[in-house]
């Protein structure tokens, strides 16, 4: 038994001396939300910034032309308070444009509520965490559209 265990002592591993880590610059805080509305699909990353919003590597001003779908789009930060205060970098595809707004939307939404759940109040009141689940009714064999049928003649 005596030497079973002096084995077992001289096997075990030798704990390695502890490194003392470098106090490193705090990393740059980013938030990542998937959003979808009709067929479109947004990758909406946030951080700390000055505003700046691109689109597909383009400035939301040019990607969304209509004022209509840019104010889609700052309703999120309307609701927290927080206009101007976050950088936003999102890659769009599928779908119209007032889908790809609406999905741009619902993942600012999700990754500014990751990013502090403080807000999470403010947007599930406002509706933003909601996703809109109306989609396109399919076609239907005999009729014109999904529920728009050919004319009737009864004689």
């Amino acid at each position: 038994m005596a030497k079973a265990e002096a084995v077992k002592k001289e096997v075990a591993p030798k704990a390695a001396p502890k490194k003392e880590k470098a106090a490193a610059a705090p990393k740059e805080l980013k938030t990542y939300g998937t959003g979808r509305r009709k067929d479109a699909v947004a990758r909406v990353w946030v951080k700390r910034g000055n505003g700046k919003i691109t689109v597909n590597g383009k400035s939301f001003e040019t990607y969304f032309a209509r004022p209509v779908l840019r104010m889609i789009i700052n309703q999120p930060f309307a609701a927290i308070e927080r206009v101007g205060n976050f950088d936003i970098e999102c890659t769009v595809c599928g779908g119209g444009l007032s889908g790809q707004a609406g999905a741009v939307r619902l993942g600012i939404s999700r990754a500014l509520d990751e990013y502090d759940t403080v807000f999470h109040k403010a947007l599930r009141s406002g509706g933003f965490l909601t996703r809109d689940s109306r989609v396109v009714e399919r076609k239907k064999y005999g009729h014109k559209k999904a529920r728009r049928s050919f004319q009737f003649s009864k004689r």
